[in-house]
């Protein structure tokens, strides 16, 4: 046992492996006591912090523990200040790096968790893988700078270079980052989720997917229509989904011979028309104007449901009804067409000067006839 290694005995060298052996097993036992314990209370209770606590206390890696260990051993041995600050080193990083294990494994069981009780809601999917990575991402350049700063770099100055290279790069690619951006413009405001019907300018069809770059969406010809984050939000879009109802407005038309008391009636009919259908609400029925061959009635109600099959049947079924009280009513539905007036000019006049003026006229004639016929004349023809 008087054999010195590294100017330190054997016996010191035991006594550290013998520490850091019995810190690493301690560690190990408490996280395997820690996850069993832990997990049987987060079964039990209502909150998702406590399963997201054990999904990161379960991720600690036997490697960090055993570098723990060992620094805990070498703590025993009269080390050089080289030596010790390696291990002080060492030993930070790993830990560094652990936190950062934790962290990135906290946050995909948050995401877990958050899929799972948002089922119904499918937007909140791209929502959550969105900020889940941004978050991961600034989590690990965070412990990436740490780490270098413990190892002794100055970090001061790579900061500062990486800002001036990032605005290079940030001109460079401005349009993926203008991209970029519009995302989280749409995981943060929601103005559409995924399973969302939108109208984009002439485009219309379903939200199928909401990436960093381009949203897609599936058209109703079934064709993928792919739009870049930013122009989309340049866009006017219309979010049918979140359509409460549906207002519906038609118009129709009598023929100039159909009675006044028909036309105070046809209102009163299409009210009521319009009043048996449950889902739908009656705003009103007018008497609307006189176009230039027919009496124009317009009708306004609200269907409410946003589906449009469901408006569509209503609407059917009230135009059905309407045709068939029509018909026991008698009333006639006006057909498109004009009425032409024509003038016979062949008419005789019908008293006065202009029937004077005529007889003259003729008699002016005759008497011309005549005094060509005494000049041996013929008359023209």
């Amino acid at each position: 046992m008087n054999l010195v290694i590294l100017d330190n005995p054997v016996l010191a060298w035991v006594i550290a492996l013998g520490v850091a052996l019995g810190v690493t097993l301690a560690l190990y036992l408490v996280k395997v006591v820690s996850v069993h314990h832990l997990g049987r209370i987060a079964a039990r209770t209502e909150t998702k912090l406590d399963d997201v606590a054990v999904s990161a206390l379960a991720s600690t890696r036997l490697l960090s523990m055993a570098i723990v260990g060992l620094y805990a051993g070498s703590t025993v041995l009269a080390l050089t200040p080289h030596a010790t600050l390696l291990a002080t080193r060492t030993v930070i990083t790993a830990c560094l790096f652990q936190a950062a294990i934790w962290g990135n494994h906290a946050l995909r069981a948050w995401l877990v968790q958050y899929y799972a009780n948002r089922a119904t809601e499918p937007g909140r999917a791209t929502s959550a893988a969105a900020v889940g990575f941004i978050l991961r991402m600034v989590l690990w350049i965070v412990v990436f700078l740490m780490i270098l700063e413990n190892l002794g770099v100055n970090i001061t100055t790579l900061v500062a270079s990486l800002g001036i290279g990032g605005i290079a790069v940030a001109l460079a690619v401005q349009n993926i980052l203008g991209d970029l951006f519009a995302s989280l413009s749409i995981v943060l405001d929601k103005p559409f989720v995924i399973g969302d019907f939108v109208i984009v300018d002439k485009y219309l069809g379903t939200i199928e997917y909401v990436g960093l770059k381009t949203t897609r969406i599936r058209s109703l010809s079934g064709e993928q229509l792919v739009f870049s984050n930013a122009d989309l939000l340049k866009s006017r879009l219309q979010n049918m989904t979140r359509m409460q109802r549906r207002r519906a407005l038609f118009n129709l038309s009598v023929p100039y011979d159909t009675p006044a008391a028909t036309l105070r009636a046809i209102p009163v009919m299409l009210t009521e028309i319009v009043k048996a259908r449950p889902l739908a609400t009656f705003d009103r029925a007018h008497f609307s104007g006189i176009g230039p061959s027919t009496m124009n009635f317009e009708v306004v109600y609200f269907v409410e449901s946003p589906d449009y099959i469901q408006f569509m049947d209503i609407q059917q079924d009230i135009l059905l009804e309407i045709v068939e009280r029509f018909g026991e009513q008698g009333i006639e539905f006006a057909l498109p067409g004009q009425t032409l007036h024509l003038h016979d000019a062949r008419r005789a006049p019908a008293a006065g000067d202009h029937a004077g003026n005529g007889e003259a006229h003729h008699a002016a004639i005759e008497r011309r006839l005549g005094e060509r016929g005494e000049r041996g004349l013929a008359p023209r023809r």
